[in-house]
């Protein structure tokens, strides 16, 4: 790992980062706080990369948006539940509104600095994000890309009125599924397919079986993107930073339509040969069910309806299906009216996928300027989107959102791009965060801690630190918070480990230097000549750092800042001693002259992680902002000093610290 991360050489060329950037994190729903899993599995990620993006390429040309997802069932039936149980009395647009703020304020807490945390439904976000959905919907209608289909709905008779979403909770139909819970049309793994092939439905609202309706709703033809899919994921697999995962879970559902039908039915197949559609039989022995794979979905769709009429049992396979685009439920964006269906609204998913366009308009209008510059952050070559997500949302920002962002280009879309046209965002997928070792969900039995309930134990920092250390681009993680987990044991609490390279190591390092300097030079940092080797490591760790975060490898980012700021340390115990013991002012001066450029580059390094204590680091340093940026990311101290040898250092009085622990972990080291 380690020859992985210092293996930057001068003649490497560097990676080329955009012009303008647009960064997006997942957003979190209206019905709720935010637990540690929106923090710690994408929001810090996300800021993280923004922050380092307006270092590296200049705040003014990031835009850093979210925002909360107003619409839904899942929102609707939470609500429905609150206010029946007398807890809640107020209207839907109020609960939303209530969390939304909710959630700003955790984000604020945590140091999250989005340009603009924006709500779907509420406010001049919303009479925006109206707009541009009436505008995706008339795009893609008349680029040719919707189809109006009649498909049975669950209708709950007790209640007179249809169930969409997470009204209905049953087993998901998909081969191998492994999710916890399915809804009226998707799982909570991302799974698509017809209300009618739910197992064992049932309405979160009676707790009885529902009756199947047809309904009309206008759907995506994503099955038609399927080759343009195909060119995209090949250009992935050709990227450094793209993530193996999220592309094998993005081809899973380019395979072909497929049935699974258990082998004691192989010999019925047989007699029905004759009325099923041409098919491939792929048997492997070692297996309990046999796929039977179709050449389009229409042809699974026909042998379905022939295996259910002879009670032949079978599972559906994940592949492309037409993308349900509005639905009847009456929160959520109106739909465009067209060919006469009029009084629907666009189904949460969808909208939400093109809501970070909306948020950015708002946010433009916010600052004066014409709306329409959105095109200068999503459609020019000069530009990119980077979208944080987790693994649990790769189908819809993964294959849906490209193929309806190619579909806004006409009638024969490329994944080429044309120049004006929405460019296809970068993914960066992050798998699951666990909860002592259990995946938690607030849908789930396993109830995750709320965000706000971990800073009663951690700084922000500390916390930022070590969300970023997990390693989420490689594996699913387990969260392991010594005061909430009741197996802990009298060891360390692993949360700390890299929040303690701050709070300990690097707080030790600056708390040093700046003593030092105040003791023998009046605060004045000693001028002279950068040791060689201490130039080269902090270049060599600067190249390193630039390229990890190129390819979104943030925990191999913690660890070559683990390296570098224990060098710091290494350096100064091994000279500063010996130049008090010797009373050599010489060596001494070196020894700072090198510190203080390993303080600065740590500085830089740490500040997209550790906003809060690096800024503090500049205004003792008493220099302005232009400290952070890349483009002097290799100039030493003095070139921000209006005037070196002079330049007189805030004064640290003694026992502050650049990097803070949490109070209550004083409390327990004084006992």
């Amino acid at each position: 790992m380690l020859d992985k991360i210092y293996k930057t050489s001068h003649n490497e060329s560097r990676p080329v980062f955009p012009k303008r950037a647009v960064i997006t994190a997942g957003m979190p729903y209206g019905d709720k706080e935010l637990h540690f899993g929106h923090i710690g599995g994408v929001f810090i990620h996300a800021d993280m990369f923004a922050r380092f993006l307006r270092d590296r390429i200049g705040k003014e040309n990031v835009i850093f948006i979210s925002g909360t997802d107003c619409y839904g069932s899942p929102i609707v039936a939470h609500y429905m539940r609150l206010v029946e149980n007398g807890e809640y009395n107020g209207t839907i647009e109020e609960f939303v509104a209530s969390n939304h703020e909710k959630q700003k304020e955790v984000l604020k807490a945590y140091h999250i600095n989005t340009d603009l945390f924006a709500a779907s439904g509420l406010g001049r976000s919303r009479d925006i994000h109206r707009e541009v959905s009436d505008e995706f919907m008339e795009t893609l209608y008349k680029n040719g890309h919707l189809v109006k289909m009649t498909t049975s709905q669950f209708y709950d008779s007790e209640h007179d009125v249809f169930l969409n979403g997470r009204q209905v909770v049953g087993i998901c139909p998909i081969m191998g599924c492994k999710s916890e819970k399915a809804y009226a049309d998707e799982c909570s793994l991302g799974h698509q397919y017809q209300p009618s092939e739910l197992i064992n439905p049932i309405s979160v609202l009676s707790g009885k079986r529902p009756e199947m309706r047809d309904v009309t709703n206008w759907y995506f033809k994503l099955d038609k993107f399927h080759s343009l899919l195909k060119q995209w994921v090949e250009r992935l697999k050709e990227q450094t930073n793209a993530r193996t995962f999220a592309i094998k879970s993005i081809e899973e559902f380019l395979e072909p339509p497929i049935i699974y039908v258990k082998r004691e039915y192989i010999e019925d197949l047989k007699t029905l040969s004759e009325i099923l559609p041409e098919y491939e039989l792929i048997d492997d022995e070692s297996k309990s069910s046999v796929p039977m794979a179709f050449t389009t979905l229409k042809d699974r769709e026909k042998a379905s309806e022939i295996l259910s009429s002879k009670s032949i049992r079978y599972r559906t396979g994940k592949t492309l299906v037409p993308f349900r685009l509005t639905g009847n439920i009456e929160w959520g964006v109106p739909a465009l009216p067209l060919e006469g269906l009029e009084n629907l609204t666009i189904w949460v998913w969808p909208e939400s996928l093109w809501a970070p366009i909306s948020f950015t308009k708002t946010l433009l209008e916010m600052k004066n300027k014409d709306k329409d510059e959105w095109k200068d952050w999503w459609c020019s070559k000069d530009s990119q989107v980077y979208q944080f997500i987790g693994e649990d949302n790769v189908y819809f920002y993964g294959p849906v959102e490209m193929s309806m962002f190619m579909g806004t280009q006409g009638t024969e879309p490329s994944v080429d791009v044309p120049e004006g046209h929405i460019r296809l965002p970068e993914l960066i997928v992050n798998n699951h965060i666990l909860f002592l070792n259990k995946k938690a969900s607030s849908s789930s039995e396993i109830k995750p801690p709320m965000a706000g309930e971990l800073l009663q134990h951690y700084t922000a920092e500390q916390l930022r630190a070590h969300f970023l250390g997990l390693g989420l681009s490689i594996r699913s993680v387990s969260f392991q918070p010594k005061p909430l987990n009741p197996n802990a044991g009298s060891g360390s609490d692993p949360v700390l480990k890299e929040g303690n390279l701050l709070t300990n190591v690097l707080n030790r390092a600056v708390r040093s230097c700046f003593y030092t300097t105040q003791k023998y030079y009046d605060g004045i940092i000693p001028i002279g000549e950068i040791s060689d080797d201490i130039l080269q490591q902090s270049r060599e760790t600067v190249l390193s750092y630039e390229r990890l975060m190129y390819n979104y490898e943030f925990h191999l980012v913690m660890n070559l800042l683990d390296i570098f700021i224990r060098n710091i340390n290494k350096y100064w115990v091994k000279n500063i001693k010996q130049a008090e013991t010797e009373n050599n002012d010489e060596l001494r001066r070196q020894v700072l002259i090198d510190c203080f450029h390993m303080v600065r580059t740590a500085a830089v390094l740490v500040h997209p992680i550790a906003p809060e204590g690096a800024e503090m680091i500049r205004r003792y340093l008493r220099v302005d902002e232009s400290f952070w940026s890349w483009d002097r990311i290799f100039e030493p101290i003095y070139a921000f000093m209006p005037e070196p040898g002079n330049h007189k250092l805030e004064f640290l009085e003694p026992r502050v610290d650049f990097f803070r622990k949490h109070q209550s972990q004083f409390e327990k080291s004084d006992s």
